[in-house]
């Protein structure tokens, strides 16, 4: 693919992952439920799309680090359920952003547990992350009566694909397409029981714009565009990557401020633009490889 080429499918996919709580909004079923159907019709996708490039993905090849793709999956499972849930109690443009500061608890995490080191500079910015984060999670701002709780949910969203992303780099030679089929499988394999045994599928009874959306959400916000990402960043830098990946959650605010019409405070924006600003910086003045940060970038 070429370099123009990749980089207007990967835009493009940034852009449809920004229209993601759009979707969710329509569906009428328990966030778990969502992320089970979700990972279902995805993992369907892929699937197909191996199968129509005659690639294979032979169980055995991954047979020793099973473990780390039922915990990766696992966790993002449940990174889906809570981000879909936050959805239910806080305002989209909220939601997003706190979710956002992903990529600096990563950078977090590899320094305490990997002991990659931080420059100065990555500190500052983290810190100014963290303040943007302050003014984001105004209660009375956030919208819904339990915003708080919304809130809490966000972050903890954010910590599990942190932790999705940690672990994805103990998996490092495993191709991406392969090594997010594997996961989805290990998602369906948790979320399936759990949402069982608590009361049971419900898909039968939504409506039509719900199934609909439920459709779209998995197979062409997950299982294409999925496809699509993985295809494009392979021609293309890191730091270009991230750059590009600013379009979701610049669409996700734009979709909650103008098609939602949900409440977005001064202060809000500006924390939000000091969450999306310094993250851009931070990655930019890492100390690791511009390729190599390639894996830690945002998606939902």
């Amino acid at each position: 693919m070429k370099k123009l080429s990749a980089k207007a499918v990967l835009a493009l996919c940034m852009a449809v992952f920004g229209t993601v709580p759009l979707f969710v909004r329509l569906i009428p079923l328990s966030s778990a439920e969502i992320a089970l159907w979700r990972a279902v019709l995805a993992a369907i996708c892929i699937v197909a799309y191996l199968a129509a490039g005659r690639k294979r993905l032979r169980l055995s090849d991954y047979k020793g680090r099973a473990p780390l793709f039922l915990l990766s999956g696992a966790a993002m499972g449940a990174n889906w359920v809570l981000l879909f849930e936050s959805y239910r109690h806080i305002t989209v443009s909220v939601a997003t952003l706190v979710y956002y500061t992903a990529p600096v608890m990563v950078t977090a995490a590899s320094a305490l547990l990997l002991r990659e080191k931080i420059s100065r500079f990555q500190a500052v910015c983290m810190g100014l992350v963290l303040l943007g984060l302050v003014l984001i999670v105004n209660p009375a701002g956030a919208g819904g009566a339990d915003a708080g709780l919304g809130i809490l949910m966000a972050l903890g969203s954010a910590v599990l694909y942190a932790t999705v992303i940690m672990l994805n780099r103990m998996t490092e030679g495993v191709p991406g397409v392969q090594r997010t089929l594997l996961q989805f499988f290990s998602a369906i394999a948790v979320l399936l029981p759990y949402v069982l045994l608590g009361g049971g599928l419900s898909i039968g009874g939504i409506d039509a714009r719900g199934l609909a959306a439920l459709v779209t959400l998995g197979a062409l916000h997950t299982g294409l565009a999925y496809c699509l990402y993985f295809g494009s960043i392979q021609s293309l830098k890191g730091r270009e990557i991230a750059i590009l990946s600013y379009i979701d959650p610049l669409v996700a605010v734009l979709l909650s401020a103008l098609l939602l019409r949900e409440p977005f405070t001064l202060l809000q924006g500006l924390g939000g633009a000091m969450i999306l600003f310094f993250t851009f910086l931070s990655e930019r003045g890492s100390l690791r490889p511009p390729e190599a940060q390639a894996g830690r970038l945002y998606k939902k």
